[in-house]
């Protein structure tokens, strides 16, 4: 299965064997992506590499490496992510708490009644939905039998840096992948997403659903996301992924663990897909049943302010809406054809959506 989302292009991939490399060490992980991100570099990089390219803080593989296990799940019978995100999905978890608490990325758990995990031996396990977090797009898992693994350190995000050396460590047969982060930067999605900050790496990956991104001291710094035609902002433009930074994780984690959601008021959420064309902010999908398909909106409307104010970007629509909270009427101006329209959109927390709230 396949789909697009604006400029970002997301795929499935759907790995027979969640075989896990194990006994790499991660100075031979640094020098080989200073060579190349090709398998026969990393004779050569271990053979080269100079004592400064080697990390100060050995990891330790073995344990890095059992942490990544697959998971798959099945969404409930005709949910409404379904549509988008298909009924059957699988992607890469990584450990990182005790009792087998995986951390994903949420899409692959939204609206899903079945959850299993295999780790890095090859075993089964179902687990259950922890938590689920739409504002940073992550989710939480918790295996419900012993899970054998040791969970990794979280690393500081804030302090990875373009060009630094990183590891995409994924289930499935393509398990490692060697790469550079290339950009930092905000970044705003079609489906009424956005961070403040987002961590880009190039060469892409194909196994980025969930993929965990390490430092070169083994340190867990993102959560793969996506995969996109741009990742860098110079040129020329190459292609990548985005992950989601591990520390917009660590604010919420101990809620998520608690209650299955961040504390505090939830974010306004419409049913709007939005694309920047030509300066104007183009509506490309409205989800059925949602707020702004009750009101009215339409594929092809052109949305041209929000609460009086005008919007032109993704980013510009989502600051005004968010700064108002979940269930307030959002006034929209939107260009409909050849009028000029006033719609007021009823907006509410976007897991009120789901057609059967996940029990957490």
């Amino acid at each position: 299965m396949s789909f697009a989302r604006g400029t970002e292009i997301t795929m499935w991939r759907n790995p027979d064997r969640p075989a896990i490399m194990r006994g790499v060490s991660f100075a031979l992980v640094v020098a080989a992506i200073a060579c190349a991100t090709h398998a026969g570099a990393q004779q050569r990089a271990q053979r080269s590499a100079k004592p400064a390219e080697v990390a100060t803080e050995a990891a330790d593989p073995t344990r890095v490496f059992s942490a990544i296990v697959k998971v798959s799940t099945h969404a409930i019978p005709d949910a409404r992510s379904s549509a988008t995100l298909g009924s059957e999905r699988e992607g890469t978890g990584v450990v990182i708490g005790d009792n087998g608490l995986i951390l994903t990325i949420g899409y692959l758990i939204v609206e899903a009644d079945e959850v299993n995990i295999v780790d890095s031996r090859g075993r089964t396990l179902s687990a259950r939905i922890v938590g689920y977090d739409h504002i940073s797009g992550l989710g939480l898992l918790r295996t419900i039998a012993p899970l054998d693994a040791k969970p990794v350190q979280l690393g500081d995000s804030s302090k990875a840096a373009t060009r630094d050396p990183v590891m995409i460590a994924s289930s499935g047969e393509d398990n490692v992948a060697f790469a550079r982060i290339v950009s930092k930067r905000a970044f705003s999605g079609n489906w009424e997403y956005a961070l403040d900050e987002a961590l880009f790496t190039s060469p892409p990956t194909t196994n980025w659903s969930g993929a965990a991104l390490f430092d070169r001291e083994g340190k867990l710094l993102g959560v793969g996301s996506l995969i996109v035609r741009e990742a860098n902002e110079d040129e020329p433009k190459v292609p990548g992924n985005m992950f989601v930074p591990i520390n917009v994780l660590k604010p919420i984690l101990q809620d998520l663990v608690a209650t299955g959601h961040r504390a505090g008021p939830a974010r306004p959420w419409l049913g709007i897909s939005t694309d920047e064309v030509s300066g104007r902010l183009v509506v490309t999908r409205v989800s059925d049943d949602s707020p702004a398909d009750r009101a009215g909106v339409g594929v092809g409307d052109i949305i041209l302010g929000v609460a009086g104010e005008a919007v032109r970007t993704q980013a510009e629509f989502y600051r005004k809406v968010w700064s108002q909270g979940a269930g307030t009427q959002i006034a929209l101006r939107i260009l409909q054809g050849v009028d000029i329209k006033e719609v007021g959109v009823a907006s509410i927390d976007r897991v009120e959506y789901f057609k059967r709230p996940t029990t957490y």
